[in-house]
């Protein structure tokens, strides 16, 4: 598939059917995520791939029971049906084929070496390189399984509970879980939400 057709084609896709990811395009899924920049070219990362059913189960029962701690702004009652969809939205993994869990090893900015700042004024003057770096290597998975005919969802929601999920996953410093990407083949496609215009989002400086 060429690059454009991957790009236009992707789409978040939260439904899969029960067929398995092939171990093999994972690993190559990995491999092309690899090749991503990254700050420094520290690659700092680590790909899980999990395919255990009880266990993507227990990692979503875990983000559920996150967010029925956290203090509501208005009454359980009115707030009821957006708790329910940012749940959804939030733990929806547990029936997806396969799931890869993103962490990193947050890197030490150059600028740390050479300047008396601390490290949370160097990130924000930096603009989160960090984060950066993984939305470039989310991108690359996301379309790589597009490419090897997967659908494919970012997740950030299931973050709520990144402490205790890096328990469950074992995931221990200097590595941090980072985020989610769901992989499987769609159970059909959603409707592509409409995005912006060239005209609303280009401009040039001449």
């Amino acid at each position: 598939m060429e690059l454009k057709q991957a790009i236009e084609k992707r789409i978040s896709v939260r439904s899969f059917t029960k067929e398995q990811v092939k171990e093999d395009d994972l690993r190559e899924i990995v491999r092309r995520a690899g090749l991503s920049p990254s700050i420094n070219n520290a690659q700092p990362w680590k790909f899980i791939a999990i395919t255990n059913q009880a266990l993507l189960k227990k990692m979503a029962e875990t983000v559920s029971k996150k967010l029925s701690e956290l203090p509501l702004k208005l009454d359980a009652e009115g707030q009821k049906q957006h708790i329910s969809r940012i749940e959804w939205y939030s733990t929806f993994f547990d029936n997806a084929p396969t799931v890869i869990a993103l962490t990193m090893q947050f890197q030490e900015s150059d600028l740390e070496k050479s300047f008396d700042i601390s490290t949370d004024e160097l990130t924000l003057l930096n603009n989160f390189p960090d984060f950066q770096s993984a939305g470039a290597v989310i991108q690359s998975i996301l379309l790589s399984a597009i490419d090897l005919g997967y659908g494919a969802c970012w997740l950030n929601g299931p973050m709520v509970a990144k402490k205790e999920l890096e328990t469950v996953l074992k995931i221990n410093k200097p590595m941090q879980l980072v985020s989610f990407i769901a992989i499987g083949k769609p159970f059909g496609y959603p409707l592509r939400l409409n995005k912006k215009s060239l005209d609303e989002i280009f401009s040039l400086i001449k």
